[in-house]
């Protein structure tokens, strides 16, 4: 018996074929039935730990008159639970990498909240001095349209709150005091600052609608 000699032949590969009519090739979704098609947005609140951005950013997406969402990187980043990259132990190249990931599933996500005519608002402690991995690789993710807002009260303020956090989102006063310093850097950027040092949670979210309506109109 002889048998074929030289590599096997395979069949040829079939060629993929094009999205379908109304699937977004980038993220392979289709708009929901019904979605609104008014233009929908993208914020990113800015601010160090401590500075409140998690609960003004669920109050705000709560109170808005048209389907908003709120994506936070923190809990992205604690999908992980075996193996999770804790930035207090050190930050690293894991740790760097898990929060990269984590950027990209919000970035994802808010892409196809903003398709289906969901708004959508983030919060990351962005530094200024770091712009590529920062503010230019949520743009990226996102879209150029993300307006970012930056979340600054005052030392004194973050310290108390960030002293309310337990687990991992609780820092140690002297780097709470550290990132406030680098975020100090965002004034003169051009970007919108709240100030919430005396405001409430609904007064700065509140603010934060004035900001976004006037940066919407800007355009």
């Amino acid at each position: 018996m002889q048998y074929p000699v030289g590599p096997p032949t395979h069949p040829p590969m079939p060629a993929v074929p094009p999205p379908p009519p109304g699937q977004d090739a980038a993220t392979g979704h289709f708009p929901l039935a019904g979605a609104a098609q008014t233009a929908a947005v993208a914020v990113l609140l800015i601010g160090p730990a401590g500075a409140g951005k998690t609960t003004v950013a669920r109050h705000w997406a709560d109170t808005r008159r048209v389907p908003t969402a709120h994506v936070s990187l923190d809990d992205v980043r604690e999908w992980v639970r075996s193996g999770f990259a804790d930035p207090q132990s050190g930050w690293n190249d894991h740790s760097e990498a898990q929060y990269r990931l984590a950027r990209r599933t919000c970035g994802f996500a808010a892409r196809n909240f903003l398709a289906n005519g969901i708004s959508c608002i983030l919060d990351d402690a962005v530094f200024p001095d770091r712009p590529v991995v920062g503010l230019g690789g949520w743009k990226r993710h996102v879209g150029p349209g993300l307006l970012p807002v930056v979340l600054l009260p005052g030392l004194e303020v973050v310290l108390e709150r960030n002293a309310e956090r337990t687990g991992n989102r609780r820092l140690s006063d002297e780097e709470v005091a550290r990132i406030h310093g680098r975020m100090a850097g965002w004034y003169g950027s051009g970007l919108p600052i709240i100030d919430n040092t005396q405001q409430d949670v609904a007064t700065t979210a509140r603010l934060l609608d004035e900001v976004v309506a006037r940066s919407l109109t800007a355009r």
